[in-house]
């Protein structure tokens, strides 16, 4: 898994390089848009973290290079968290932010959460034709649509929220492993501000079994794994 880095503080970056190797990522680091537009083109990247402030430019000019490139994640590092800075970075294409100053901990989790929802995690189970199949489940990727194959053989489409449907990938995309809450706290976090705690995904766990299962009170899709988490079995 390759990492490109862009941070123009060598503190920050020998820090973050030293932690992100001990987690067995590949970091390249650069610390200049100059540089970053250089080099970025030379390898393939699953992830991109990219400081905002730099002495000859700014992040959201790379990030605009590279998502015209191709569509790689893209994780700002910024000294603040005003609203027009988050909103500005989204609507560029990035897939997260975090704000200096940060516990590494907390990047390492939006990293993988990142991965994660990008299908660069793990495999993400789909055929070729973008189709995951979970017993009677359907889900269709690339239109984000789920549908329900009743006894007959009939599919119906089930109507879920998209924090829902998160949910519902974050199961799939990790299917065989049980998942803790905080796993998937961690995919359910939004970027757009619903926040998610530990009492609403009870409730969202609840909302989608009741929407995929035939039997809720006794599921056999989203399992539940007493003491350590959920799981959907391969």
């Amino acid at each position: 898994m390759k990492l490109f880095l862009l941070e123009d503080d060598d503190a920050i970056a020998m820090g973050l390089k030293y932690s992100l190797e001990k987690e067995n990522y590949e970091v390249v680091h650069v610390r200049t848009k100059s540089e970053a537009l250089s080099t970025f083109t030379e390898n393939e990247y699953d992830l991109c973290i990219l400081d905002i402030n730099l002495p000859d430019g700014n992040g959201y000019d790379v990030c605009r290079y590279i998502k015209g490139k191709e569509d790689v994640p893209v994780i700002f590092l910024t000294a603040s968290d005003a609203e027009v800075n988050v909103v500005m970075g989204l609507e560029m294409g990035a897939d997260d932010y975090v704000c200096k100053p940060f516990r590494i901990n907390e990047l390492m989790a939006r990293i993988k959460t990142v991965l994660r929802r990008s299908g660069h995690g793990r495999e993400n189970n789909a055929d070729n034709e973008g189709i995951l199949q979970i017993q009677n489940v359907r889900i269709y990727i690339s239109e984000a649509k789920v549908g329900i194959v009743n006894d007959t053989g009939k599919e119906e489409m089930a109507e879920l929220t998209a924090l829902e449907y998160r949910l519902l990938l974050a199961f799939c995309n990790n299917r065989g492993t049980v998942m803790s809450r905080n796993q998937l706290l961690e995919d359910m976090w939004d970027v757009n501000g619903d926040f998610v705690n530990d009492n609403t995904l009870t409730v969202y766990i609840k909302r989608l079994r009741d929407k995929i299962e035939k039997d809720p009170s006794n599921p056999h899709i989203i399992k539940t794994v007493r003491g350590l988490g959920y799981i959907i079995d391969k």
